[in-house]
């Protein structure tokens, strides 16, 4: 199958010094490891109790305790669509070694979700429904979790600065290349973008619904792409709560659409975006609110910011081929984006 093909390519045979580290920490747990495969930045250990994933991680052992607290209450909350964390024999939520630490999750059987099917994007929608409809209902006092609550605007307006930071680099350059006159060309018309976005935010009821959220606790997965979703026959898990935070919920489902909008089998089509918020909607009911906060999160220019940030800041060391093909693809949506722009605020008129 497609998926589990895609799934399957990014397995490794680990190196001998990596089977000893494994060794050592898995004797931290209960289970006896007989093999493992490396998969990406995990590791596919295969124990006398079956299969398990561990995660090496530099730091975050305060981002492990949250996961691991988050999925147990998930799963005594009826939310079996997610992986079991472990903890060892001693009970910690995770194992130290060297300046590592290692964290032990269930092995989440099946295939990365393709997302290039609408039919399996609105079951991700549903999905992501559901871990934000159980996670409304459990208790918040058992974390320590970062929030972004009342951080739109200042992300908004430091990334806008950042573009006039490009676009005076460039302008600077005595030689001007091909990506630099065409990232020229096009940075007016997504700065400008950018400023409606922000003036969407301070328009709507975004700091109303903040304050509600941080005396709900309100918690986002904060990294809901296809990765991080697996599909098992016809049911959908969701993995990896490393970067959970507090948020509007409705962050996660503008990030996922925003992020299926510039795949080519939906081209910033707005009939697609209306269905996943209404695949949304039929499990965690959405405002007028949520979805005029949304809009602002959508229309940001995040990954023209993105592509100028590698460019002219972090200096990545890219092919000037992988660069112009990364531009032509965001400006090749400029005509299809304000179309869909345009659909939205006819949208939003009609909700109720």
């Amino acid at each position: 199958m497609k998926g589990n093909t895609r799934r399957l390519q990014h397995f490794n045979i680990i190196t001998n010094k990596e089977m000893q580290i494994l060794t050592t920490v898995m004797c931290k747990y209960k289970f006896d490891l007989v093999s493992a495969e490396k998969f990406r930045t995990t590791y596919k250990v295969i124990t006398n109790h079956g299969n398990f994933c561990l995660k090496r991680m530099k730091h975050g052992r305060n981002k492990v305790k949250n996961a691991c607290i988050l999925t147990e209450e998930l799963l005594s909350n009826n939310f079996t669509n997610t992986g079991k964390y472990f903890r060892t024999k001693d009970g910690d939520f995770y194992v130290r070694y060297k300046k590592n630490i290692f964290y032990l999750t269930e092995w989440l059987e099946g295939e990365e979700c393709d997302l290039n099917n609408i039919d399996e994007a609105v079951s991700c929608a549903k999905l992501l429904a559901q871990f934000h409809f159980i996670s409304n209902k459990i208790g918040r006092n058992k974390f320590h979790l970062r929030s972004n609550l009342k951080n739109w605007p200042n992300i908004f307006t430091s990334n806008l600065n950042n573009i006039e930071k490009f676009k005076r680099i460039i302008i600077s350059k005595r030689i001007k290349n091909e990506f630099d006159v065409l990232f020229l060309e096009n940075i007016d018309v997504f700065y400008n973008r950018g400023v409606s976005a922000i003036n969407m935010v301070n328009k709507s009821q975004y700091y109303k619904l903040s304050k509600i959220a941080n005396d709900e606790k309100t918690i986002c997965h904060n990294s809901f792409y296809y990765q991080n979703i697996i599909k098992n026959k016809e049911e959908y898990f969701i993995s990896d709560f490393d970067s959970i935070m507090i948020d509007l919920q409705i962050s996660d489902l503008g990030k996922f659409i925003r992020r299926l909008m510039f795949n080519k089998n939906y081209g910033w089509n707005f009939d697609f975006a209306k269905i996943l918020i209404e695949a949304y909607n039929s499990i965690n009911k959405l405002n007028k609110e949520d979805l005029e906060i949304m809009f602002a999160l959508i229309i940001f220019p995040n990954k023209f910011w993105k592509l100028g940030q590698k460019r002219y800041i972090k200096l990545r060391k890219w092919s000037e081929t992988k660069y112009l093909h990364k531009l032509n693809r965001i400006i090749e949506y400029n005509e299809t984006q304000e179309k869909f722009f345009n659909d939205y605020l006819i949208f939003l008129e009609e909700y109720s």
